[in-house]
């Protein structure tokens, strides 16, 4: 939601040599049913979907930052190797619709998730928060819209996550304070958000998510 600028100090620091798209409005994701990030889709040179969302990440570059470390080792839970994604990924592009790791379009349509009139209601409201929060900030009008979306699609953290960051960010506008995605410890009754980012990920991965570590 934040934008290009948001994210053009990563991009920049990554060195990419490909365009990087940003979806500020979210539509991509409804579109194509993301519900957390990182997830990958793959899409091959004809435009035919051969794996549908699905949580993905690169293998861990060296950094100093203890967040990406601890989201680097979230996301390879269970796989010793750190390049498990990446070798799959190189698989594809060396095989094409022979790697293992392709799917038929049977096979995209069988492993994608059915979405709901609740869902379509969810992305609707998603939208009017995005407009609302852009047009006046936070408002009792914003926050409806966004618990709204929240309710109707629970699964749906990147919703979560974009209402929490922005909240955050509007309070500390610094860029660390995109990634406080829960309220800080004496600041619980000024959080507009019947949950957060640590109880989210409670609910899925069990209460000591944070500190598992790599395990599965």
């Amino acid at each position: 939601m934040g934008g290009a600028d948001a994210v053009r100090p990563y991009i920049d620091a990554a060195h990419a040599e490909h365009p990087s798209l940003v979806d500020e409005t979210h539509c991509m994701d409804a579109l194509f049913g993301v519900t957390n990030i990182p997830q990958v889709t793959w899409i091959d040179e004809d435009g035919m979907i051969v794996r549908p969302p699905e949580q993905g990440s690169p293998a861990p570059q060296p950094n100093d930052d203890p967040f990406a470390q601890v989201s680097f080792e979230f996301m390879r839970r269970g796989h010793p190797d750190e390049q498990w994604y990446g070798d799959r990924i190189r698989d594809w592009v060396e095989k094409g619709a022979d790697s293992e790791w392709a799917l038929s379009p049977d096979e995209v349509v069988a492993q994608s998730h059915p979405r709901s009139p609740d869902v379509s209601r969810a992305a609707a409201h998603f939208a009017l928060a995005q407009h609302l929060w852009r047009s006046e900030g936070f408002s009792d009008a914003t926050l409806h819209h966004f618990a709204e979306a929240h309710t109707l699609q629970p699964d749906n953290i990147t919703y979560k996550r974009q209402a929490y960051s922005a909240f955050s960010y509007g309070k500390r506008p610094d860029e660390r304070a995109r990634f406080f995605q829960s309220p800080k410890e004496g600041e619980e009754d000024l959080w507009p958000f019947v949950s957060d980012f640590n109880a989210d990920m409670a609910a899925l991965r069990g209460p000591d998510w944070f500190t598992r570590g790599s395990d599965p």
